[in-house]
Formats: structure tokens, C-alpha cells, sequence
């Protein structure tokens, strides 16, 4: 073989490559990838963002924090309707028999399943139960702005893991609104004193 014809396959097969890598990386998501674990992970997770919401709505008088929370609610529950649709699509079962986190386990993570990040603790959702006025608005919102924080982590890991179009574009709009109601939060916080 001429060292022209080599250069040419070679060419051939750096093309071919180039353009199967995508396919391979965005095939269909399937029951066990990482979109649909991130679909159920992220359920759980905005499941308990949504208790959080309607617990403090319930327990403030204050506008802003209870159009905050209803906002929450309203947007989380949402998406939590979108993504179980996309797992029935799937046929992926709604929970991890073998745990929650395990899409994310590979990257600086620790093997198999592992606690899902920025969950409100039994101890922390009773005592957001409890509290009532000023107190429960500074409660939740310090239990929500790291309850954001873990949820834009989860959002950007699967980013970095599906070539999924609409699971991109739920991510990223998870990142952008929860990003942009943690600088609110923050704010209000610091207007309570918190």
C-alpha cells in the first residue's frame, strides 16, 4: 500500500470515527444510563424541594418568600411530570433498586450508590414543620439555597454525560433558574438576618 492510499484510509477512518463518537455518546437513553438516573434522582430530589415549599408557604404571612415558594413548587413539580414521562418512555423503573447516585459514582465519587447531595435531613424537615413567622423563613431558606446548590451540581453532571437534546435542555434551564433563585434567596436571607 502507497503511503498516499495509508494517509487516505486513515483520513477515512479519523472521519468515520469523529462521526460515530456522538452517536455513541447520545445513544438512546436507555433504563439504566445516566438520563434516566438522573431522572429519578432529580424527582427525589425536587419531591423534597416541593414539601419544603408548601411547608413554608403555610407557615409565613410573607409575599415574597410564599411567591418564592410557590414558584418552587409549581416549577419543581413540573418537571418532576416531564421526568417521569421521559422514564415510562424509557421503561426505566421510577426508583434504583440499587441506589440513588449511582450515574454519578464514576467521577470523583465514591463507588455504587451514595446519599443524594443537598437533602434536608428528618431532623430538618420537622423542625421547618415546627417553626413558624421569621423563623421559618430563615429556616427554609438556608435549607433550600443548599438544597439548589446540589441540585445544579446534579444538573451540570449530567450535562457532562448525556448528548440527550431534551435532557440538555432541562438541565440547563435547572441550572439557570436555580442559579439565579439562589442569588434571590441569598438576598433575602441577609434581609432576615440570617
Amino acid at each position: 500500500m502507497t503511503a498516499r492510499r495509508v494517509t487516505v484510509v486513515l483520513a477515512a477512518l479519523l472521519v468515520a470515527v469523529v462521526a460515530v463518537l456522538p452517536a455513541l455518546r447520545s445513544g438512546a437513553a436507555g433504563p439504566d444510563g445516566p438520563e434516566a438516573g438522573f431522572a429519578r434522582d432529580m424527582s427525589t430530589h425536587h419531591a423534597q424541594a416541593v414539601r419544603m415549599a408548601m411547608t413554608v408557604r403555610d407557615r409565613t404571612r410573607d409575599d415574597a418568600v410564599r411567591t418564592l415558594a410557590y414558584d418552587i413548587a409549581t416549577t419543581q413539580s413540573q418537571q418532576i411530570g416531564m421526568m417521569t414521562a421521559w422514564l415510562d418512555r424509557w421503561g426505566a423503573p421510577k426508583t434504583d433498586p440499587r441506589g440513588p447516585m449511582r450515574w454519578m459514582s464514576h467521577e470523583g465519587h465514591a463507588g455504587g450508590a451514595q446519599a443524594m447531595p443537598g437533602m434536608a435531613t428528618p431532623a430538618q424537615l420537622a423542625a421547618l414543620e415546627r417553626a413558624s413567622g421569621r423563623d421559618a423563613e430563615v429556616l427554609f431558606l438556608r435549607l433550600m439555597i443548599v438544597h439548589h446548590r446540589a441540585g445544579v451540581e446534579m444538573a451540570r453532571a449530567v450535562l457532562a454525560r448525556t448528548g440527550d437534546a431534551q435532557v440538555q435542555r432541562l438541565a440547563r434551564t435547572m441550572v439557570r433558574g436555580q442559579e439565579a433563585e439562589i442569588a434571590l434567596m441569598t438576598g433575602m436571607l441577609r434581609q432576615r438576618g440570617g
